[in-house]
C-alpha cells in the first residue's frame, strides 16, 4: 500500500473512530501542495477537510513504529475548524507532553494514546499560523516505553494546502 493510501486509510479510521457511530464516505484528494496533502469526505452527510503532512526525518531509538502525520482538520457543521492533531505511530508515555517547534515558536500538546492536540481552539490557531508562516517543523514526544522522538516536517506547501481545505469547506 501507497504512503498516501496508508495516509488515506489511516485518517479515514481515525475520524471515523472518534466519531461515534459516524457514517464517513471515501477522502476524495484535493490535491498535492509541496509535502502536504488535502483531503475532504462526508460524515453524516457532512462535509469535514483536512490536510496532512509525513516526517521528512524521524529520529529515535525504536525498533518499530506506526505511521505518522500532522494534520488540521475542519468540521464546519460542528463549528470547529482549524484543529491541529499529531498521530505519532507509538503509544504516548502517559500524562506527557508534546514539544513542537515551528517558525521561531515552541508550543506543548497534550497526549492520549497515539495522538497529540494542542489544548484548545486558541492555541490550535496559533500552531496553525506559525505552521502556514514556517519552513520547518519539528515534534519531539516520548513513547509509553521512554524513548524519545523527534520528527521534522517540511512546512512547503502548508499554506496553499490551508487555503484549499478552507475553501473546499467554504469557510
Amino acid at each position: 500500500m501507497s504512503r498516501i493510501s496508508n495516509l488515506t486509510f489511516l485518517v479515514s479510521i481515525l475520524l471515523i473512530t472518534t466519531t461515534a457511530q459516524a457514517q464517513a464516505s471515501k477522502p476524495r484528494l484535493l490535491g498535492t501542495f509541496g509535502e502536504w496533502r488535502a483531503y475532504s469526505f462526508l460524515e453524516n452527510g457532512n462535509k469535514v477537510c483536512y490536510m496532512a503532512a509525513e516526517p521528512k526525518t524521524q529520529v529515535g531509538n525504536y525498533t518499530s513504529r506506526g505511521d505518522v502525520f500532522a494534520l488540521i482538520t475542519h468540521r464546519p457543521a460542528e463549528k470547529t475548524k482549524d484543529v491541529f492533531s499529531y498521530i505519532t505511530g507509538y503509544p504516548y508515555k502517559v500524562g506527557s507532553e508534546v514539544n513542537v517547534s515551528a517558525n521561531g515558536s515552541n508550543y506543548k500538546l497534550f497526549t492520549q494514546d497515539e495522538t497529540a492536540w494542542a489544548a484548545d481552539a486558541a492555541a490550535d490557531r496559533v500552531v496553525i499560523g506559525a505552521i502556514k508562516a514556517g519552513s520547518t517543523m519539528v515534534v519531539k514526544g516520548t513513547s509509553k516505553r521512554g524513548t524519545l522522538t523527534t520528527d521534522t516536517f517540511s512546512l512547503n506547501g502548508s499554506s496553499k494546502a490551508y487555503n484549499t481545505i478552507s475553501k473546499e469547506c467554504g469557510l
